[in-house]
């Protein structure tokens, strides 16, 4: 009986050990020592130690994939459920909205400028159309989708562009080409913003920054693999039933997007409060609403000038806003790649033109996915998005030796992590609002492209290549707010004011009109 009743107390002395979730902003640190709470003492303390000598010992590829010890075997397979549908569907959908996106650059190397007789201030018309439509649907479509379930929304608008798509294959001048790209940028507005306010209604701190430079990646494998693509289609598919490569590459790009669109109907999974997901069991949506709630991000409500009011009052709004327009403004954008655009005019073959830029999207898909881990492992958005803008300001020009041109141009993709991480900031800042958190990213976004509309109809078109905004900013890797860049244009005003002066003698002393 002794021996008995000593079993049943080592029994109840086993140790016990209970992992809550962590809150925000709770360090690696802090899992330790939550795994040193344990009840008992002699023999616990000897498993205590194993414990903590397993968590120290984790393999570093852990923080990579984001193994967390607190996490419970039914929550890691959630995270999974999750990464599997929402994280992939949205990837493919920022997948062929890139895809979209940027064909015009390519299909413009490709043989449509000739076709279409088209020059480089078209061209410039073009992305500035695009990004007219860009802006006009962004803040809009974010009040649409507080009230629509993002499961309807979102592929609707890809179903949209996609058909648009289509269309420009049968373009037959650049009229129609501009018009069509404003619609297509109308509809794509609706993507981006919506997809980071998806993730960040799904994700907790220390999972957000990885997932949404993971989804930002896609647009890198995007632009390779629509480079890749038009050079094979150009080479293969060029006159093929009476179409030029260029058409070709719109109808593929099209054939692409389409199943995208339609599974997006059923992998989109809304948001936790109102899910009716296929693949996420009841218990599913409980345990998503309340990790949501243990991190203090609120679900959506009712939208109402009242909330208008408070969220543009407030400081949030604008310092975010301020913050993203200067990333944008000091990086690559808009929907034509200038160094494709430099190698048409140094003479390159149109196969070469699309294949070389795709070094461009390796080293942006490489630091994305870096920057991404190594911000979720600090915990620290500013602190890794910071040094994002101490190499943006090196002046690159035309007479510089082509190797520091071809570096400059592979090293601004460095920055694009840049975008992901300051909106997975800005999901957090904005935790305790959805809708001052939907209405924030949509106009983060669209005030970004706000100043590359204005950049885009002031630019001087110079004949034969596109020097323009698209061109000559991105080539002094700061957007043209170089001290360089700045010279140039004092010089271009004195010589323009020289001129006018000079026309005035010519008047003045009777020697015919202008010069």
């Amino acid at each position: 009986m002794a021996r008995k009743g000593l079993k049943d107390e080592a029994a109840r002395s086993t140790v016990e050990i209970s992992i809550p979730l962590l809150p925000v902003g709770e360090m690696a640190d802090d899992k330790v020592q939550l795994m040193s709470q344990v009840v008992g003492n002699g023999s616990d303390s000897e498993s205590s130690s194993v414990q903590l000598d397993t968590v120290n010992k984790l393999p570093w590829w852990s923080y990579i994939r984001g193994y967390d010890p607190a996490r419970t075997k039914e929550e890691r397979q959630f995270l999974q459920k999750l990464d599997l549908s929402l994280l992939t569907i949205l990837s493919l959908g920022y997948f062929i909205k890139n895809l979209d996106q940027t064909n015009i650059s390519n299909t413009y190397v490709s043989g449509m400028k000739e076709a279409l007789h088209m020059n480089s201030h078209e061209l410039n018309l073009i992305d500035v159309a695009w990004t007219s439509g860009y802006v006009i649907g962004q803040v809009p479509s974010q009040f649409i989708f507080t009230k629509i379930r993002p499961s309807t929304w979102i592929p609707s608008c890809e179903l949209v562009w996609t058909l648009l798509t289509f269309s420009l294959a049968a373009a037959s001048s650049s009229n129609q080409v501009i018009g069509i790209r404003f619609l297509v940028g109308l509809v794509e507005s609706i993507f981006y913003p919506a997809a980071h306010f998806l993730i960040g209604s799904w994700y907790t701190p220390s999972e957000l920054g990885k997932r949404a430079c993971i989804f930002h990646a896609s647009s890198a494998v995007a632009g390779m693999f629509s480079r890749y693509l038009q050079a094979a289609v150009y080479t293969g598919m060029n006159g093929t039933l009476g179409k030029e490569g260029w058409q070709w590459l719109f109808v593929m790009d099209g054939l692409f997007s389409l199943p995208i669109c339609i599974a997006g109907y059923f992998m989109i999974p809304d948001l936790p409060e109102n899910t009716r997901a296929f693949y996420l069991t009841r218990e599913d949506a409980f345990r998503a609403r309340k990790r949501m709630a243990g991190v203090g991000r609120a679900p959506r409500g009712k939208l109402s000038w009242g909330v208008l009011q408070r969220v543009f009052s407030s400081w949030r709004i604008h310092a975010l806003t301020g913050l993203y327009v200067v990333f944008l403004n000091l990086g690559p954008g808009g929907s034509v790649n200038p160094l494709a655009l430099w190698l048409k005019e140094r003479g390159w073959s149109v196969s070469w033109v699309n294949i070389i830029p795709t070094g461009q999207s390796a080293v942006q898909l490489v630091t994305t996915i870096g920057f991404a881990i190594l911000s979720d492992y600090l915990r620290n958005r500013p602190l890794v998005m910071v040094p994002r803008y101490s190499h943006l300001h090196l002046p690159i020009h035309l007479e510089y030796p082509p190797l520091l041109i071809y570096t400059s141009f592979f090293l601004v993709r460095a920055s694009v992590a840049f975008g992901p991480l300051a909106m997975s900031w800005a999901n957090e800042i904005c935790a305790a609002d959805a809708e001052e958190r939907a209405i924030v990213l949509g106009v983060m976004n669209a005030s970004a492209y706000v100043v590359n509309i204005q950049e885009g109809i002031q630019v001087e078109c110079v004949s034969g290549c596109a020097r323009g905004r698209n061109y000559r900013v991105h080539l002094v890797g700061g957007e043209g707010k170089g001290p360089e860049e700045k010279k140039r244009r004092k010089k271009r005003k004195r010589k323009r004011k020289r001129g006018r002066e000079a026309n005035r003698e010519c008047v003045n002393s009777g020697g015919g009109g202008p010069v």
